[in-house]
């Protein structure tokens, strides 16, 4: 089981130092390897996604990523900011799948913004397609053009998704629902877009291939609205990349810390890229009281898709689930009357736990 190492900037050391040792704790046999990827490759090499660290995540059977960027690289030519390597990586890795999940533990329901009683247990997966839609449709641009009567700028972009992009991200979709709820929910925008309509023609036509799965539809504006309403009516959720971009940081706030969320990026043969879904928050960065959960979490995620281990991604999410049952809590998470820790304290809670 190779696994290529990413730190990244900010906390990213810290975080995934600590998914490291909860890794070898397991006894299981990894092989991990280090390297450079966004600003702390831009200091090193110029390049965010330098071609060593290419070569090795290529090789690898899974990455591990803490987290890049910062304001120290904000003024960089765009070719030198640390989310190109981010982007570049998915791209070359062919990471189209974005797998996030919203777990709100219950020993947290006091850290959500809204109700306890309307998020205690809530379990949502957002599955976004990661390499298509808005973001990288062609043409787009801005230019001059002649509007009503005067020469005006015009910004423009394409949405546009093909019949076999969503048809593979919506296999990942039901396979995950039947290791879950066995329900999905596409979201599209059909009454309006054509392109989501044929993203639902697509999905309707693939669900037929999973007859235990339960399907349903809904609008993005209704959905971004019963995700606040009453999230724990959804399983899986699927959708593009801008819907899913946005759906997935709201899903997130409903669990209380960005910082408990994990993530993976998959392509088709499971092969992944695990990280948190928050940043590289540099405002506190070396201080040792970041929260590693996430990254611990996202640990548990590649054993589950990529290892193909559910056994011992559980033995990591019930050592966190412990944790917090202990009282244990980072900065972000914390409350009055339990005990706070640092970054590296939390991962001797998870070792010790699990």
């Amino acid at each position: 089981m190779k696994i290529c190492v990413l730190p990244g900037d900010g906390i990213g050391p810290e975080i995934t130092a600590e998914a490291v040792r909860v890794l070898n704790a397991l006894g299981l046999k990894f092989e991990m390897e280090e390297a450079l990827l966004g600003g702390c490759a831009v200091d090193a090499t110029g390049n965010p996604y330098p071609e060593a660290t290419q070569k090795l995540a290529r090789a690898a059977d899974a990455v591990l990523l803490g987290a890049v960027g910062g304001p120290k690289w904000d003024n960089n030519p765009r070719e030198q900011r640390p989310e190109r390597g981010l982007l570049g990586i998915r791209k070359d890795l062919g990471l189209f799948a974005n797998l996030r999940p919203a777990v709100l533990y219950p020993e947290l329901a006091n850290a959500s913004t809204l109700k306890p009683e309307v998020v205690a247990g809530l379990d949502i997966l957002i599955v976004r397609e990661l390499t298509g839609d808005i973001y990288f449709g062609q043409p787009r641009g801005i230019e001059a053009r002649m509007v009503d009567g005067q020469q005006q700028r015009v910004g423009f972009n394409t949405m546009i998704y093909s019949e076999s992009e969503i048809r593979r991200i919506a296999h990942v979709a039901f396979k995950a629902a039947r290791k879950r709820g066995k329900r999905v929910c596409s979201v599209d925008k059909m009454n309006v877009l054509e392109c989501t309509q044929l993203w639902r023609d697509v999905v309707i036509e693939t669900a037929r291939e999973y007859p235990d799965v339960e399907l349903s539809h809904m609008l993005v504006d209704n959905c971004a609205m019963q995700l606040v309403r009453n999230p724990k009516q959804f399983d899986v959720v699927v959708t593009g990349n801008i819907f899913g971009d946005i759906l997935s940081d709201e899903a997130s706030m409903l669990t209380g810390s960005i910082g408990m969320l994990p993530s993976a990026s998959l392509d088709e043969k499971s092969k992944g890229l695990y990280e948190p879904s928050h940043g590289s928050a540099p405002d506190i960065a070396g201080k040792g009281i970041a929260n590693p959960l996430a990254t611990i979490l996202s640990a548990a995620m590649m054993l589950r898709y990529t290892f193909n281990n559910e056994a011992a991604a559980q033995r990591i999410e019930n050592a966190v689930k412990k944790v917090l049952a202990q009282g244990f809590r980072t900065g972000d998470i914390y409350e009055a009357g339990m005990q706070r820790v640092g970054t590296r304290e939390m991962g001797d809670a998870v070792i010790a736990a699990l």
